[in-house]
């Protein structure tokens, strides 16, 4: 990745996917900026950003249109052009994975997947224009866009637009050379699963009935991305890319270990 130069989106704490990815980078050559929300997450944010010395540190509410236009002009400006972008932001209110799912809110429905999903299209959107060499944009989604997970609820649902959203975007970027990729990561223990109900057991779950007999970690995570955001993935695009042991495949609990 020497010589490339790619955006972090939605770094939280040191135990974020997103962390783990852009130690990868890092460690690959590559330079770094990364975004942060607000102040109070700016405060965890910069101190990290700068141990991996990023020559960029901006603001970007993906919520705020006007934030997201400002966010991309200072990349322009700074850096003038973008290999790659990692986006891995989501957002549901808490309430909405502790009740019911018919307990759903019209504004908790629209603000998932505003932050969830349609953020990737409007980040791509800004993206774009500063990849006119080809480029590689990458989201992180999970199982439960595709299976009913028990606690997931409606960011199952953010997560299943997510994923359509990844696949068009592939097909609208494609003629450009931009790729447009998911890692579908097992769970790991980040800020955003703490809000998930019983995380313990799903962890051990996957633990038992993954292929690997193992739950992943950040490092399996960034690895998977460095692959889908160098050229080694030249070819690869519209893909959803498993990264959790294989539990993806296995449709019965292994009773010895469980």
């Amino acid at each position: 990745m020497t010589g490339k130069r790619g955006l972090i989106m939605g770094v939280a704490n040191e135990r974020s996917l997103a962390w783990g990815i852009a130690q990868q980078l890092h460690k690959a050559g590559a330079e770094l900026g990364f975004t942060y929300p607000n102040d109070t997450m700016e405060k965890r944010v910069r101190p990290l950003a700068e141990s991996l010395n990023a020559t960029l540190i901006a603001p970007c509410d993906v919520t705020d249109d006007e934030s997201l236009i400002n966010c991309f002009q200072q990349v322009k400006q700074d850096w003038g052009r973008l290999d790659f972008v990692v986006h891995a932001i989501a957002y549901a209110d808490k309430e909405t994975l502790k009740n019911p799912f018919t307990q759903t809110t019209r504004g908790q429905f629209t603000q998932a997947l505003d932050v969830s999903a349609y953020s990737f299209l409007a980040v791509a959107k800004e993206a774009a224009p500063l990849m006119a060499e080809g480029g590689s944009l990458l989201t992180l989604t999970y199982l439960g866009a595709q299976q009913v997970i028990p606690n997931y609820n409606l960011m199952g649902v953010a997560k299943a637009a997510l994923e359509a959203t990844t696949r068009y975007l592939a097909d609208d970027l494609g003629q450009s050379g931009l790729r447009v990729n998911a890692i579908s990561a097992g769970p790991v223990k980040t800020l955003a699963a703490s809000a998930i109900g019983d995380f313990k057991k799903m962890l051990a779950h996957d633990a038992a009935t993954a292929p690997l007999r193992r739950n992943i970690d950040q490092d399996d995570v960034g690895k998977a991305a460095l692959y889908l955001l160098s050229d080694l993935a030249s070819g690869v695009t519209g893909e959803i890319h498993y990264v959790d042991g294989g539990a993806n495949i296995s449709g019965a609990f292994n009773t010895d270990e469980a």
